[in-house]
């Protein structure tokens, strides 16, 4: 570890170029063109195999160790998000609009230090490291993991275990948070149009109101939560953007809101999408409206971490000098590494970089947002580390 973590200090210079390039070049979701060209050009000055045009912006690299071992998948997303930076960096976004606002630019950095350092150690590498490059995980629905399942990247040779992390300005800097079971929620988006009968403002008995009809199923939705889930069981239901009408005296004929339901086991899952159905649609008919209720499809599943696989990963990051590892409550955010996970065991896990003295205070997809540098070498050795451990053991599966 500590041969790792002190080729980590020489190339943390690399690191931090690249994450900067990154982030004042930020691409949103499909288009991470540039972005991958980059990773492709470091990937190959190391020697390593590469795939690009994976799941349509990803790129894969593949770097077989001198020793017969298992397959480790590693991952980093690339993608950014529409939001107009604000924060005071001195390499600053460069597109009007676009932001690493989650921390996509570090996570692509540190993979590519982990990377180097697999690439330098390549003669203590058992078994195979991929090195999976992910685009559109910011998007929301399919996103870029499934894309490049499909593209093969989980195949051939076929992935024994798979590990990701990401940056959190809710976790200390300095500190790796992670837990076994269900560790970050499935996110379903939901869609309400409310049909009524719209007319003039000054005669509201003459109509069906749907903007009066949407507030109640607003209020009842909230019961869904208090009465209708189990209490101990974690759950949100957030109904977050609401449009209708076009003028003061005009009552309108639809009403549309929209929202997301986060859960965190399949069950209450279910039970949570049932439950709005059933309530949106008795609240309409109980005041003469209609309702069409659509939820999106390919929604993220529960990431969902390996037991065994994640009582390993708490020793081996526990033993990164000059870092802390702690359990962590789950997170209610979504993640579309689940899909990884449903086809090897494996662990994803969050590397603070809150540090109130470097202003690195804003949450993720703030404008303000900013990361910690000087954690990032640490993560590019946590994934090595997993990379050179998980390779010498057996699948779990």
């Amino acid at each position: 570890m500590s041969g790792l973590l002190a080729d980590a200090k020489k190339i943390e210079p690399e690191i931090l170029k690249i994450r900067r390039w990154v982030h004042q070049n930020p691409e949103l979701s499909y288009h991470e063109k540039e972005t991958a060209k980059l990773v492709a050009r470091e990937l190959e000055k190391l020697g390593i195999e590469v795939k690009t045009g994976v799941g349509g912006t990803g790129v894969l690299g593949i770097l077989k160790g001198s020793k017969p071992g298992r397959v480790v998948a590693l991952r980093a997303d690339m993608d950014a998000l529409p939001v107009d930076e604000r924060s005071n960096v001195p390499f600053k976004s460069k597109v009007p609009g676009v932001m690493h606002a989650c921390g996509h630019d570090t996570h692509v950095a540190m993979l590519l230090g982990t990377a180097m350092l697999l690439a330098k150690h390549r003669d203590e590498l058992h078994g195979t490291v991929k090195f999976l490059f992910q685009p559109a995980e910011e998007h929301g629905g399919k996103g870029g993991a499934e894309p490049m399942i499909e593209d093969g990247v989980m195949e051939n040779p076929k992935v024994d275990f798979v590990f990701g992390l990401h940056i959190s300005n809710r976790v200390p800097s300095g500190t790796f948070g992670l837990r076994a079971g269900a560790f970050m929620a499935a996110p379903d988006s939901f869609k309400i149009k409310i049909v009524g009968r719209g007319g003039h403002g000054s005669a509201p008995q003459e109509t069906v109101d749907p903007i009066f009809v949407a507030a109640q199923v607003i209020n009842a939705l909230q019961g869904v939560s208090s009465r209708m889930i189990d209490p101990v069981k974690p759950f949100v239901i957030s109904v977050c953007s609401i449009h209708a009408g076009t003028k003061d005296n005009v009552i309108p004929d639809e009403a549309m809101l929209s929202g997301t339901i986060r859960t965190l086991d399949d069950r209450t899952r279910k039970r949570a999408i049932d439950k709005v159905r059933g309530t949106t649609n008795a609240v309409c008919r109980a005041f003469g409206a209609s309702a069409e209720i659509s939820f999106m499809e390919d929604a993220y599943p529960i990431t969902y971490n390996d037991d065994r696989v994640t009582g390993v990963v708490f020793r081996l990051l526990g033993g990164i000098p000059g870092m802390k590892t702690r359990e962590i409550e789950p997170v209610l955010g979504g993640e579309d590494f689940s899909r990884f996970m449903e086809k090897a065991p494996g662990t994803f896990y969050f590397l603070g970089t809150h540090n109130k003295a470097k202003g690195c205070v804003y949450p993720n997809h703030s404008s303000r947002f900013k990361a910690d540098e000087d954690v990032l070498k640490y993560g590019a050795v946590s994934l090595a580390k997993l990379a050179m451990e998980f390779s010498r053991k057996k699948a779990t599966r």
